[in-house]
């Protein structure tokens, strides 16, 4: 754990929360996630051992519990009240980003698996139809093997598959990864996206017309860019 040296209560909360990947893990929690494999998906480069440790710190500093589910023989990991705080200063963290440093969407910064991770927990289920619903993604311009995705809605229900789960599609979304990407992140609408050929939705007409109240898109996409920020990357 990095030292400061000082009593100062920003320099000991800095000392637990500022090492790398952190910050993120608590992001995740703050985002539903419990267990170990689950948090790996929302931080998918951060590997397993450094995820054990900096879980070990969190605990340590009283910010999460370790449970056990006996139900899923699995151990879950829940944010104590002290880890709960965190939440507006996260949210207030993230709003800052995108104002002040919103990504200007580098190659290095388009992950398909995380994005998929971030549209699944954040779907609006009750927009969609009761019954079953299968969502196909294909991004044309991702890596290989992480081009097409798969949304199962059922009973309440989200599963992301990198897999064809065997189940007829319902609704098909083909697009880039950098522009649903850019959707998500509110930097372009989806109706503009679709006006312009880079997104396109097939299925029942009912599905394609309340596409942009089912899809969601990120806590942080109503957030405008900061003036200077504006200028600085036209």
């Amino acid at each position: 754990m990095i030292r400061y040296g000082q009593y100062c209560p920003i320099a000991k909360a800095l000392e637990l929360l500022a090492e790398r990947w952190t910050l993120l893990l608590v992001r995740e929690l703050l985002m539903g996630s419990r267990r170990f494999n689950d948090l790996r998906r929302g931080v998918p480069l951060m590997g397993p051992s450094i995820m054990s440790q900096r879980l070990k710190a969190l605990a340590d500093g009283g910010i999460i519990v370790r449970e056990h589910d006996p139900t899923r023989h699995c151990y879950e990991y829940r944010l104590t009240d002290a880890g709960e705080e965190l939440r507006p200063l996260l949210m207030q963290l993230g709003t800052w980003g995108q104002r002040w440093s919103r990504s200007k969407m580098n190659t290095d910064d388009l992950d398909a698996s995380f994005l998929m991770w971030d549209v699944r927990r954040n779907l609006q289920v009750d927009k969609l139809p009761r019954e079953r619903v299968i969502i196909h993604f294909e991004f044309s311009d991702a890596k290989k093997g992480m081009r097409q995705w798969w949304l199962i809605v059922d009973e309440g229900q989200v599963d992301l598959c990198l897999e064809d789960p065997g189940h007829e599609v319902d609704v098909s979304v083909s697009t880039g990864l950098r522009t649903m990407t850019q959707v998500w992140m509110g930097d372009i609408s989806l109706a503009q996206a679709r006006g312009k050929g880079l997104l396109s939705v097939s299925g029942p007409a009912r599905l394609i017309r309340s596409v942009g109240s089912w899809l969601g898109a990120s806590p942080f996409a109503d957030v405008a860019p900061a003036r200077s920020h504006v200028a600085a990357t036209t």
